[in-house]
């Protein structure tokens, strides 16, 4: 059959199998088949391939669904559940055999590794071809059987793929595959096709380890009379090294970064970059991706994950964030990352401040070092670093700033003028009176400036931090 045509109403799919965390991998190709899909006003569809019940769990189900609502990948209707599909599947395989594209085959395990094995000793292909091809149903055991499709044996099969362009595969290298294994459960490949099908799915756009697949899985779409999808299948993502992404580059799965402290926006941004472009453009929002992402700008190169960009964007979509979305998304890190929740004061506070802790914050770690001045209580016990420029004279001046402080202007310039007339009188600069004054209102080194800081705490806050500090 033909390939479904692009004008039909787009529908695609992510389809994980719950049997671990969610692979950032998987994460990648979600987001490329939610951007095609909303796009284009299509549908994004979810099904979790869960028929090897010896693997898979409850606890991972709940993991990509997780991975799925932090990335804010949204599907539409609920989630299809492959195992729930297994008579449909097995429907699918007797309609093949009773069309006569497919057959049944009661080979024994042992009689096809003994084929292989003897094949493998005498230099031939392993490819197995069943006797029970074209066997007389009058010569079939009463035993029981598998439900293999007849697989084209001249000729070429063409996978036409908008990503790989035209792949051709020898049909002589095509086995006659199994759809419905001997104890009545379907394989994947039968699956596969089939939940697609009675679904809608119009793009299957997946990873190029699922490229041999299609010229198999098209055998099957051929027999039932189905449309093929559009087929694009995307290069796999590698680490620095070149070589496939694996534990040893560091994080794998979507919840280790949300635990880390990028925010989603980030990891939407940087995943979409990672083998797709749109010109030069780096930075962007999800509604210039989702009106850009388009399956020409998809590479056929592997693309690297790359932990520095990662971080520039995630700086960068921080310095944008509306403040109180920020402040709910550090809510989420807090509980992701196994640390306690913010009580209603904390949160306020940091809504106050986020205006001068955003800039050039990586992660939400650095936003919360720096916010450390108001998520805390009095009194503020400089950590080593900061202590270190609370010497005698330090403190004197402080305490000659303290009076000074009582009865200005609350605002930036009155305040920056008073530290500055202060520092004058000293015969020193700015900075050395703002080094003190910086470790007694923050009791670190790291912090938004300290004319951001005292209007953020008020003036009542301020004074009783450096009367703590004065009096120490």
């Amino acid at each position: 059959m033909s390939a479904a045509p692009d004008a039909a109403p787009v529908v695609t799919r992510i389809a994980p199998s719950p049997t671990g965390y969610m692979h950032i991998g998987t994460a990648r190709t979600a987001l490329f088949n939610w951007l095609y899909a909303r796009g284009r006003g299509g549908r994004f569809l979810l099904r979790i391939e869960d028929t090897d019940k010896a693997r898979s769990t409850r606890e991972a189900t709940e993991a990509i669904y997780r991975g799925m609502r932090w990335l804010g990948l949204d599907w539409d209707g609920e989630p299809v559940s492959q195992a729930d599909g297994v008579a449909r599947h097995a429907e699918v395989a007797h309609q093949m055999l009773a069309a006569g594209k497919a057959y049944k085959c009661f080979s024994s395990q042992e009689e096809i590794a003994a084929f292989r094995e003897t094949a493998r000793a005498e230099g031939r292909s392993t490819l197995f071809r069943s006797p029970w091809r074209d066997a007389d149903p009058a010569t079939h055991p009463d035993a029981p059987f598998a439900i293999r499709v007849r697989a084209p044996q001249d000729g070429e099969t063409v996978i036409r793929d908008r990503v790989q362009g035209d792949v051709t595969i020898r049909n002589a290298e095509l086995d006659d595959m199994i759809c419905l294994r001997s104890d009545g459960t379907p394989t994947y490949m039968l699956a596969v096709v089939v939940d697609d099908h009675d679904m809608g799915v119009t793009h299957v756009i997946r990873g190029d380890d699922h490229l041999a697949n299609a010229a198999r899985q098209m055998m099957i779409y051929d027999a039932m009379g189905w449309d093929v999808p559009v087929w694009a299948h995307i290069p796999l993502i590698h680490g620095p090294d070149g070589k496939k992404l694996s534990k040893r580059h560091g994080a794998l799965g979507v919840e280790e970064y949300q635990a880390m402290g990028y925010p989603a926006a980030a990891m939407r941004n940087y995943l979409a970059r990672l083998g797709w472009s749109h010109g030069d453009d780096e930075f962007f929002s999800d509604e210039q991706a989702r009106a850009w992402f388009d399956l020409d700008g998809i590479g056929k190169s592997p693309a690297r994950f790359d932990t520095k960009k990662l971080e520039n964007l995630s700086s960068q979509h921080i310095a944008i964030a509306d403040d109180a979305a920020l402040v709910a998304e550090i809510g989420g890190y807090l509980a992701a990352s196994g640390q306690p929740a913010l009580s209603e004061a904390q949160k306020a506070g940091l809504l106050r401040a986020m205006y001068c802790l955003k800039d050039r914050a990586r992660t939400f770690p650095d936003l919360l070092e720096k916010a450390y001045f108001i998520l805390n209580q009095r009194p503020f016990v400089p950590d080593r670093k900061a202590a270190g420029s609370l010497d005698a004279v330090s403190r004197g001046i402080l305490a000659e700033l303290t009076p000074l402080l009582q009865d200005v202007s609350w605002n930036r310039d009155t305040l920056e003028q008073v530290v500055t007339q202060v520092a004058e009188a000293h015969d020193t600069k700015l900075g050395k009176v703002a080094q003190p004054l910086r470790a007694a209102i923050a009791g670190r080194t790291v912090s938004p400036s300290v004319f951001d800081m005292m209007l953020v705490i008020g003036r009542e806050e301020t004074l009783l931090r450096l009367k703590d500090a004065t009096s120490a």
